[in-house]
């Protein structure tokens, strides 16, 4: 199922709210790699990135749910990615900041709290995962109307997920003192075995832990200090050397690597005495699986879930999509099959949490499929391996209007150029020219070149590379629009 809503729209969630309230901001956290929903989600394109679950991408979901400016925080690979997803939708990113390398969650936190404090600091911060499912975001709203008074009056709050099931892959929070809008959190509780996790359900006293908070500023920076010696400190080194790169913010390399990698959970949550949580029904969901993902999409006669170019017959209780070729499924039962260009996953859906092995046994061997796909992501626009074999590629390229590629160079190939869509400038040595639809072009090996899309509609040729050596790595870099440096 999707989220029901088009662009929510939630009174009080400006930068100013009325009636002494603190502003809120939120704050999405987009680094994770998804892993177990390989082979769709890889390291490059992650699920959030990904339309999974509806016509926009969980990322563009999660920033619609106030339809407030949110501060993003995401790995240098997919910053224009995740800049451009929020253009789409129509939100102007308040800030984009650049983790150089990954902590996990509480060293994004502190980062975001550390810059609000220096422009907001009674701000209220709404800690967002970029790949959750809300299906019921009116109910969302009313949970957030009811932990902001918590907040305001000096409380670490947390959403709890009312269970739905014995759920052992999502951690626990038992419930303390009624407080008003809320409880006071007894003990978080990590993930338990099938027994524990059917106890805690039937003593109705515990919640599934849904990783979304909201922080007030100045008491998560104080209890971080409190219960994170020194994660603050490393944290405001990093943005203090840190650097603004286009519409980016840099946090620096060194500084951050130095960071502590710990959870919020672990750095603060389940120590601090000033946590509440707000129990909430809201169609979550982590997408933490194919089965999770099937139980979440609209499913047919068969209990079939059913996406791209498949044909099944006799199969029920399946995750069949293809992402091209036909997948044809006969007799399967409760099995996923998940068919891209370049990789077909083939797996038992009780067993869909060990595809996160497939992937790490990918990663020993060696082999790309483990992190990327045909298609990789520029800030210009794409491009998709076709074909490759010894001595030349076939790519398929997609420039955005207004879009250029940096002026370049390659030293062990040269290139072919056909225009199928869409008007090109090309610049090749000394002198610039413009290739309409059906028209050619050959670059040299060595020789100083760059394509640009003027027009407005999106920009689609075939290159075809042909040298000793076609790989992604031979490019000089002479002028670049997008700050990814020259030689």
């Amino acid at each position: 199922m999707s989220e029901r809503h088009e662009r929510a729209e939630h009174p009080g969630t400006t930068t100013e709210r009325s009636g002494g309230i603190p502003p809120l901001v939120p704050v999405i956290l987009s680094g994770g790699a998804g892993t177990r929903l390989w082979p769709l989600s890889r390291e490059l394109m992650p699920k959030q990135l990904l339309k999974l679950a509806g016509e926009r991408t969980l990322l563009q979901d999660t920033a619609l749910r106030l339809g407030v400016a949110p501060m993003v925080v995401c790995n240098v690979e997919h910053r224009f990615i995740v800049a451009e997803q929020l253009r789409e939708v129509g939100l102007e990113p308040r800030a984009v900041v650049i983790e150089p390398v990954g902590r996990n969650t509480a060293p994004a936190a502190a980062v975001a709290a550390l810059m609000l404090a220096e422009t907001d600091p009674d701000a209220l911060i709404l800690l967002m995962p970029s790949d959750h499912l809300i299906a019921d975001v009116p109910a969302f709203h009313r949970a957030l109307d009811a932990a902001i008074p918590l907040a305001a009056a000096g409380r670490l709050v947390t959403f709890g997920i009312q269970p739905t099931a014995a759920n052992t892959g999502y951690g626990y929070i038992k419930r303390g003192a009624a407080l008003t809008g809320g409880f006071e959190v007894e003990r978080f509780v990590e993930k338990p075995d099938l027994v524990t996790a059917e106890r805690y359900v039937a003593s109705g006293d515990y919640t599934w832990n849904s990783g979304i908070f909201l922080l007030p500023v100045r008491l998560f920076l104080a209890e971080l200090a409190r219960h994170a010696p020194g994660m603050a400190t490393s944290c405001q080194l990093a943005l203090d050397q840190g650097r603004s790169d286009l519409f980016f913010f840099r946090l620096d390399e060194a500084a951050f690597a130095a960071v502590e990698s710990r959870s919020i959970d672990c750095a603060v949550m389940e120590k601090s005495d000033r946590v509440a949580v707000v129990p909430v029904e809201m169609g979550w969901s982590d997408i933490g699986s194919w089965s999770a993902l099937w139980q979440e999409t609209g499913r047919d006669g068969d209990d079939n879930v059913i996406q791209g170019d498949v044909l099944s017959l006799g199969s029920s209780g399946c995750y069949l999509r293809s992402q091209g070729r036909l997948v044809a499924a006969v007799g399967l039962k409760d099995l996923v099959v998940v068919a891209t260009d370049d990789a077909v996953l083939v797996a038992d859906k009780s067993r869909d949490q060990e595809v996160k092995a497939v992937v790490e046994t990918l990663k020993r061997e060696g082999r790309s499929e483990a992190t990327q796909g045909t298609r990789g992501w520029r800030p210009w626009g794409w491009y998709q391996t076709i074909e490759q074999g010894d001595r030349f590629k076939v790519k398929h390229i997609h420039v955005n209007p207004g879009a250029k590629l940096s002026l370049q160079r390659h030293w062990h190939r040269s290139e072919h150029w056909v225009v199928v869509r869409g008007t090109a400038m090309v610049t090749c040595g000394e002198g610039s020219f413009v290739l309409r639809e059906n028209e050619s072009t050959f670059i040299p090996v060595g020789t100083a070149h760059r394509l640009e899309n003027p027009g407005k509609v999106p920009l689609l040729l075939i290159e075809v590379q042909s040298g000793e050596y076609v790989g992604e790595d031979d490019i000089v870099r002479l002028e670049d629009a997008y700050g990814r440096g020259t030689e």
